[in-house]
């Protein structure tokens, strides 16, 4: 399932107060940016135990119960897990990666909120949650019956309520730094193959790995958690963004000319990634309008042109990522500033036709 409308984590908790309240909610989002312990802890805000079932691992039975003679006559017992006195939140996690017989048992205690003859205490929320098919996940199609007896709210990552998120809860300074410079690399898209991939939850059980090595981890190490965790040309960027925090050489200091681009043979990862937070840079902070433009702004363009210069006797092909288009082909630099790279630096220039 596809939504053009989507709420973030901090939106989410409003969203899940004013309608898991009153309807049944499923909650969409790919893989590892946080449905789970976003739903746990709104349950948690609201006093309320969080009871997970995970739909990968449910018989019918686990839901409707087993018969018993009560009386001369049978009726079903609802498991203990569901049967409760005190109104609770039930999560339905993977429910649409359950069986079609999971599912349709799912029904009357989604939409009527009862099993047989229980009913969910007065108070009692239900919430589900599920991967998408187009992530790569296991998902399998939602009966229209089911779709139909809940609120759907797609969620979507935000590096902004991430990293509010990420400096309260002990997050490596690395990590944390990190994605501050690069918040798009927070998520990507699910590859097609067995590969890793960048989402809040890698990041996450990076942080939780190099606090347990600590700050004398290896290069090589770094490397296997990098790696092991995220989209490997994020860990590629990480590993040098590394490098910089340890020797003191970052972009900052290749702006104020303190040092100069590096040129070692095995700092090619660390060149790579300055360029592309140079890059970044001149996209966030060139002014659209040169005639508008402040004074800060005219210092970064001459400043910027030395910089490219530098950087094409190092490597042509890196000097002319940082001035490329979008994979659409759209310019991302100020139109004014690629004309004066065109005027100034034609050998860098030339070399991209």
């Amino acid at each position: 399932m596809r939504s053009t409308v989507t709420v973030t984590p901090a939106q989410l908790p409003e969203v899940l107060l004013h309608v898991a309240v009153v309807r049944p909610v499923f909650l969409w989002g790919a893989p590892g940016i946080g449905k789970s312990s976003l739903v746990r802890k709104f349950a948690a805000e609201l006093g309320l135990e969080c009871v997970t079932l995970l739909g990968t691992q449910l018989a019918p039975e686990d839901l409707i119960g087993v018969p018993e003679l009560v009386g001369g006559r049978s009726r079903f017992a609802p498991p203990e897990t569901i049967a409760r006195h005190d109104p609770y939140c039930l999560f339905l996690d993977e429910l649409n990666a359950s069986s079609p017989e999971v599912q349709k048992a799912f029904y009357s205690l989604i939409l009527d909120r009862r099993v047989g003859s229980y009913e969910l205490p007065k108070g009692s929320i239900v919430i589900g949650a599920g991967n998408r098919a187009v992530d790569n996940a296991l998902a399998r199609p939602m009966a229209s019956a089911l779709v139909n007896r809940m609120v759907h709210v797609h969620l979507t990552a935000s590096a902004r309520d991430w990293l509010a998120w990420a400096r309260e809860n002990n997050i490596h300074p690395w990590v944390l730094e990190y994605l501050t410079q690069r918040p798009d690399h927070l998520w990507s898209a699910a590859p097609k193959v067995e590969e890793t991939f960048s989402t809040p939850r890698g990041w996450h059980m990076l942080s939780d790995a190099l606090h347990s090595f600590g700050e004398d981890v290896s290069e090589e190490i770094l490397g296997v958690l990098a790696f092991g965790t995220v989209t490997a040309n994020h860990a590629s960027m990480f590993k040098a963004f590394v490098k910089t925090v340890r020797h003191a050489y970052g972009l900052e200091a290749v702006l104020r000319g303190d040092v100069r681009w590096p040129s070692a043979p095995g700092d090619r990862d660390l060149l790579y990634f300055l360029a592309e937070a140079f890059r970044a840079r001149l996209v966030k902070e060139l002014p659209h309008d040169k005639a508008h433009a402040p004074s800060a702004g005219k210092q970064l363009a001459h400043r910027g042109k030395a910089l490219l210069l530098e950087l094409a006797e190092l490597s042509l092909e890196i000097a002319q990522m940082v001035i490329a288009a979008d994979d659409e082909g759209n310019p991302v630099l100020p139109a004014w500033f690629l004309v004066e790279v065109t005027r100034d630096l034609p050998r860098l220039v030339a070399a991209r036709a």
